[in-house]
Parts: C-alpha cells; structure tokens; sequence
C-alpha cells in the first residue's frame, strides 16, 4: 500500500519522503521513484525529523500494524503540527469510536482502511454487473460508470449525437471511450461506438441500469449466487455485508480460519475448507452455476488461476483481487471480467486531500491511469475561472470533460444542505452555465493534465 500511495503521488511531482525499517526495500524503492527514503521507525520523532516532518503538508501512516499508524499520527501533530494527517487501519474497532481520532486522542485527519474500500468498490459491482467499475458522486446522486460496449447493445455502432433520439428518458453523457486501450483523443458527435469499446459514462443514479442495458447486451439476472475464494478480511467482511441477502459459498485453505469464519457467518453460509484452485471442489460446489465468482485471497497467482478456472467452468463473471498493478493490467479484459487492486481502491480517498481547490471526492479509473474528481465552485465571475462561464467557454487540456453539474447541496452562505432533495443533476453541454457553489465533475484522461484543471477551481487571492 505505501509504495502504491507513493508512487501515485510521485507521479504528479509531489516531495515524497519514505519512512521503512527496510533498507534494501527502501533502496529498491528510491531507484524506481524520484523520492527520497529514511530508514528508521516512524513513531519515532527524531526519524520524523530527519524525513522532514516540520515543513512537511501531509504525513500517511501506511505501516502493517494499526498501532504504528495511529502513533506516527500523534506524534506528527503533537510534536511537528503536522496540517493534514491520515492513517491506513483495519480494525474495525476504530470506526466506532470516532472520539478517539480527534485532537485530543490520536489526532488522525482521515481514516482509510482499505478492505472497506474494496468491499464497497465490489458492493458496486454486484449491483451493476455488467459494469467494469462503478463510482458515485454528489452524495450518490450522479454515478460514472465504466462498461464494454458489446454486440446487442442499443447504442453499439451509433453515433453520440444519435443518443438522445434512440434514448430520449436517458440523461447521460459519454465522457470517454477507449479503443483497443488507448483513449479516443476527441470525442465528437460523429464518433461512433464500436463493439469492445470501454465507454465511460456520466448519468444519474437512477438512470445507471438504463445506460449498462443501452450498452452491453444486459442478461436480465441480478447477481443473487456467489462464491468467494478466500476468507481473509476483505472476504469476511464481504460474506458479512452479503449473506442476508444473497446464496453465498466461502472457500479458506486454512482449516482454522474456516472454523473462525463459521462462527462469524450465519449457518446459511456454506464455509469450505479447500483449495480455490482445486477444479474437482469448483466442480461439486457447482461454479457454473454461479453469478459471480471472487478470488480475494492474500496471492495473486492463485486469484488468477481461480478466475481463469471458474470462468472457463461456466461461472457468469468473475472477479480477481489483484494487489500488483502490474499484474492487474495484464488480465483486466481478458477472461478475467474484472481486477481490483486494493491500492487504487484507495487512493482516491487519499487524493482528494492533496488535490487544491474545494475537492470533494476523487476516483482513480483504469488503475490510476485516468481519474474522476468532484469539487466545488467558489468565489464569482470576477474571482473564479468557472463561476458565471458556460462550459463551451472554458479552456479545457485536450481530452478532459465536463460530465455534469450538481445544483442545490449548499445554501447561500455556502453551507452544505443536510438532504438531497432540492438538489439537481444537469448533464453537461456547451451551453450549460456554471454557477456558485455548483459540484462539477470532471473526467480526467491523464494524471498530468490534473494539475491545469485543479487551477479551474482555485479562487484569485481577492476572494475572501
């Protein structure tokens, strides 16, 4: 996870200092980033110290144990006033004592714990099969979904500005396509949507089952069986959320934990002490059969194989946890439907506090390649570069769009509304006027343009 966030931000010109008690492993690590490494622990405040902590922005725990994490944050604010301090942690202990990340106990800004992200990210998934990732924004009003354009579709092989007569209930926007894995350069009226494309889409929440049916030959079957190979937390924590409501099968190599697992699962839940990659055990726990097949367990290669084997075994869709990027974007598209890489689950979170302007929520898209951001519009006309323009008027970086505007979660002295009832969803067009305090969402093709559009949404020094 560290070296994930780090490279991440690496990327985008950030002054990134690593802590690790690891020399060789820091070694490695500094001579295929531009960072700079410390070796020591970093609960340790002379070890802060020597990495910068006094002028340091931002200080990430992302060590393996929740304790390390929560110190460094303690000892960050307390002793270096450290502006923004976050910490990766996995007990679910600390959601529900939220007093203690304060002040005047651990003193953490933000806490990330990546299972959950995952587990959401799959909820997501679940809801909308046919997609390959799913993301909301504004509260879940608006959603921007990712979907392999696929022979049978309604708008398969149509021009965009045919959609609106073909669909005119739908309210979408189309603010990417990617071809053979590279993205279109400029999306036109006239472009046309080809079989195997991946189109990302901007609509309204209710209308997400619409825009997949218009574009992937929707089988009409809800995900209602499911079976997760591996019992680690992301799959407990998963079997947890679903097994009220969904027939689910749990596979765990380790007869210990399988017993942990039973009694933490009602009885409905069939527990299976086995190897996820064992065809005879796929065979009789009936795969085929299966809406969803999920490998999360702590090994790439076997998530892998067990994907590859549910599928070729006539399981609907599978999906493999993949914790190496690398390897994640070798089988995304392939028989493998769907790779989830807990980091970039994650790393939007961690993003929306270093991005500048009034940023709500970030999403990395296509394994950190492209990414999705929300922010609000402050000042006026005079003080900002969107306030009283028409979206035709602004001076986009090529490729970046404008997907849609959310009217109506803030009051006129800019005070975020307690409901979303007043609130309103505009599709974006050319002539759409952006208003004060309007949340924009914004469809980023490269990590390097972020920085021109984060300068949109930055206020002049005049705006008080």
């Amino acid at each position: 996870m560290g070296q994930s966030v780090a490279e991440s931000l690496v990327s985008e010109h950030n002054d990134i200092t690593v802590i690790d008690t690891d020399p060789q492993r820091l070694r490695l690590l500094q001579d295929r980033l531009d960072l700079r490494g410390v070796v020591g622990n970093g609960i340790q405040p002379s070890v802060l110290a020597q990495a910068g902590a006094h002028d340091a922005d931002m200080v990430i725990g992302c060590a393996a144990a929740d304790e390390t994490n929560l110190v460094v944050c303690k000892v960050a604010h307390d002793v270096f006033n450290v502006p923004t301090r976050i910490a990766r942690l996995r007990s679910p202990e600390f959601e529900q004592h939220v007093e203690m990340m304060g002040a005047t106990g651990f003193a953490v800004d933000q806490v990330i714990c990546p299972e959950a992200s995952v587990t959401a990210s799959i909820r997501q998934l679940i809801e909308f099969p046919e997609a390959l990732q799913a993301v909301t924004f504004a509260r879940g009003l608006v959603s921007l979904i990712v979907v392999r354009a696929s022979e049978g579709g309604l708008l398969v092989g149509h021009r965009l500005d045919e959609i609106p007569a073909l669909l005119p209930d739908l309210d979408a926007r189309v603010v990417a396509i990617y071809r053979q894995e590279q993205a279109l350069p400029r999306l036109e009226g006239q472009t046309r949507i080809a079989i195997g494309d991946e189109v990302f889409v901007l609509a309204p929440t209710a209308q997400i089952r619409a825009t997949l049916a218009a574009l992937h030959e929707a089988e009409g079957r809800p995900v209602r069986r499911l079976m997760l190979a591996g019992g680690g937390k992301v799959g407990l924590r998963l079997a947890r959320e679903l097994c009220q409501t969904h027939e689910l099968k749990l596979i765990e190599h380790d007869r210990a934990r399988c017993d942990y697992l039973a009694t933490q699962l009602p009885a409905a839940t069939l527990v299976l002490h086995g190897d996820c990659t064992d065809e005879d055990l796929l065979e009789d726990e009936n795969v085929g059969d299966m809406d969803l097949f999920a490998a999360l367990t702590d090994d790439d290669e076997d998530n892998i194989m067990a994907c590859l084997l549910a599928k070729r075994m006539g399981a609907r869709r599978v999906l493999a946890l993949i914790n190496r990027s690398a390897y994640a974007d070798l089988v995304q598209g392939t028989k493998i439907d769907i790779a989830i890489s807990p980091a970039s689950a994650v790393i939007g979170e961690l993003l929306a506090y270093v991005r500048r302007g009034d940023v709500e929520a970030v999403h990395s898209l296509r394994r950190g390649a492209a990414e999705a951001l929300e922010a609000v519009v402050r000042g006026d006309a005079k003080s900002s570069r969107l306030a009283g323009r028409r979206i035709g008027q602004l001076k986009l970086p090529p490729g970046v769009q404008v997907g849609a505007l959310v009217r109506g979660l803030h009051t006129e002295d800019g005070a975020e509304t307690p409901d979303t009832h007043d609130a309103q969803v505009l599709m974006a067009h050319h002539d759409t006027l952006i208003e004060p305090l309007d949340h924009v969402i914004v469809f980023v093709p490269k990590k390097r343009m972020v920085r021109d559009v984060e300068k949109l949404f930055q206020v002049s020094p005049t705006f008080f």
